[in-house]
This record gives C-alpha cells, sequence and structure tokens, in this order.
C-alpha cells in the first residue's frame, strides 16, 4: 500500500508539470526540453501506479469496478491521483 501512494503522489506531481508547465513552455514559448526529460519520466510512473493499483486491488479485496476502476481513472485527471489517496488509500 505504501508504495502505491508514493508512486501515486509522484506521479500526480509529474502530470501537473506535464500540464501546467511544461505544456505551456513547449506550446507558447518554443522551449520543448522539459516536456522531453518529464514526459518519460511520468510515463513510468503511470504505468507503474497502473500496476501497483491493480495489485493493490488484488491484495486489499476491492471490488474491481467500485474501487480499482476508481483508483486507475484518478491517475488520468489532475490532482487525481491526490483525491483518491485521501478517499481510498489513506483509509486503508
Amino acid at each position: 500500500m505504501g508504495w502505491l501512494r508514493i508512486i501515486g503522489f509522484f506521479e500526480g506531481i509529474t502530470l501537473l508539470i506535464l500540464v501546467f508547465i511544461a505544456v505551456p513552455m513547449k506550446y507558447y514559448y518554443d522551449v520543448p526540453s522539459l516536456s522531453k526529460s518529464l514526459g518519460p519520466v511520468h510515463g513510468i510512473l503511470f504505468i507503474l501506479f497502473i500496476g501497483y493499483a491493480f495489485s493493490v486491488g488484488a491484495e486489499q479485496n476491492w471490488k474491481f469496478r467500485k474501487t480499482t476502476w476508481k483508483v486507475i481513472l484518478a491517475s488520468f485527471i489532475p490532482f487525481g491521483t491526490f483525491y483518491i489517496d485521501k478517499k481510498i488509500l489513506s483509509k486503508l
């Protein structure tokens, strides 16, 4: 459970940096370096988060449609991993 929360935190941070800093820098100021370096890091963290979500879901006997699906969907939304951490993951 601890690893899922840690990975979720860093996945959420990298998503926010990409969405609110790196992408605007790339398209408005023609500076793609942050997107190029942070994009793969975020991708790896995203894949790890999804994998750990399935793993923890199986360990905790989560109902897929009720909990695992919410945790996975949260990783697609800015601030979503922080919300899920507070509402679901911190209570386990």
